[in-house]
């Protein structure tokens, strides 16, 4: 690893919202310096996601621990083959709670396959049902899966009043446009920052400045100029350099849209 100094933290006037990482991998002492630090560099919220049945509770006790921390209830398409009629129970009772803010992280991961394909569609299927019934937005995982993940968003969108963000796009320019056409977020990470995600920075560019919103997915996919570290909700300021870069726009300006877009997206409605 390159001795170079790394660049210090950027810190803006307008406030960020975090809108997927994933807190409960941290220990307290952990959580307390990532809370405080962020602070720092004006991470106003962080919403904390879900992937399976055995740290549901946690995100619930996450939210409970700071008043800036949100989360969201919903497997992962890893766990597809965990999800049964009890989680869908706890699920669907915890869309009440006011410090949960969507179903997520749901959709279908056919890039590490962890989990039998028809299975993923299956309870991707049920997750977005139980969205439609209780009315919230979805955080949707899509890898290698465009076809299916288009396919099974064209039998719900219709009843999906709220919709929700794609988030970590990486999928295909045909996908983002349809997801976008159909309202979606898109969401965008440390990804775009990397140097071979030309890919990325294409549906960047292509993405209206009114559907995106910014992510880390900590403590993966840390972005340039601290890739090696373990990722966190305080590099977002690089990851907003890096969109608004791409968009050719003045970063505030960029952070001014992701954060009423953020807010549209999780908060608006509740």
């Amino acid at each position: 690893m390159s001795n170079k100094k790394r660049r210090e933290i950027p810190h803006f006037s307008t406030p960020i919202i975090e809108t997927h990482c994933h807190l409960d991998y941290l220990d307290e002492e952990q959580l307390t310096f990532t809370l405080d630090k962020s602070a720092e560099v004006g991470i106003e919220r962080i919403v904390t996601i879900a992937v399976s049945p055995g740290n549901l509770d946690r995100i619930m006790t996450l939210t409970r621990q700071a008043p800036n921390i949100w989360g969201t209830q919903g497997i992962h398409p890893h766990e597809a083959e965990s999800y049964n009629l009890e989680v869908d129970a706890i699920i669907r009772q915890r869309m009440a709670d006011e410090r949960i803010l969507a179903v997520g992280e749901i959709g279908l991961d056919y890039h590490y396959d962890r989990a039998d394909r028809a299975v993923q569609r299956a309870v991707f299927e049920q997750q977005l049902q139980a969205a439609v019934d209780l009315d919230m937005p979805v955080v949707i995982h899509t890898r290698e899966a465009d076809e299916d993940t288009r396919d099974i968003l064209q039998n719900f969108c219709g009843a999906l009043s709220r919709k929700g963000v794609i988030h970590s796009f990486t999928a295909g320019l045909a996908l983002a446009e349809y997801c976008l056409a159909e309202d979606f977020m898109l969401g965008f990470n440390g990804i775009t920052t990397f140097n071979q995600a030309d890919n990325v920075r294409e549906v960047v560019a292509a993405t209206p400045l009114q559907q995106i919103v910014l992510e880390t997915d900590a403590p993966y996919l840390t972005p340039v100029p601290h890739r090696g570290k373990p990722n966190s909700p305080y590099y977002l300021p690089f990851i907003a350099e890096k969109v608004a870069e791409v968009k050719c726009i003045d970063v505030e300006d960029l952070l001014r849209h992701a954060y009423q877009n953020s807010l549209a997206l999780f908060f608006e409605a509740q």
